[in-house]
């Protein structure tokens, strides 16, 4: 089974340029974290909860002043839409991630592939 057959099509996501205070109102009416960082279609980055407390809060910015790009996490672990859903699943598991953004081979965020994380890893 691959990826694309699974995976979620309808992705919520931030502009680098939006606010921190914008983006966190996002994730918390949504439900959502990580949330996908994109510029146009292409993914540049996630933004966590954790972020925005070290980088944003913890740092003494203001949320209503600070845009995503300078909270979000550049490093992003993504998966194709085309690859095997078993090895994708083995690397969620192992980097200990719920929600994994797929990419089209052009790079295109085009979806999100949602997983259940095994029991004790919650």
């Amino acid at each position: 089974m691959r990826v694309q057959e699974v995976m979620t099509r309808q992705v919520e996501y931030v502009s680098p340029e939006n606010t921190v205070r914008e983006a966190a109102e996002k994730m918390t009416a949504l439900a959502l974290e990580p949330l996908p960082v994109c510029e146009g279609e292409r993914l540049i980055g996630v933004l966590t909860g954790r972020d925005i407390a070290v980088r944003i809060t913890g740092g003494g910015h203001d949320p209503s002043r600070c845009t995503v790009r300078a909270a979000m996490s550049p490093e992003v672990v993504y998966c194709f839409e085309d690859e095997e859903l078993e090895e994708v699943t083995w690397l969620a598991h192992d980097r200990h991630m719920g929600r994994v953004p797929v990419l089209d081979r052009q790079r295109r965020l085009v979806g999100i592939l949602s997983l259940e994380r095994p029991q004790g890893q919650e």
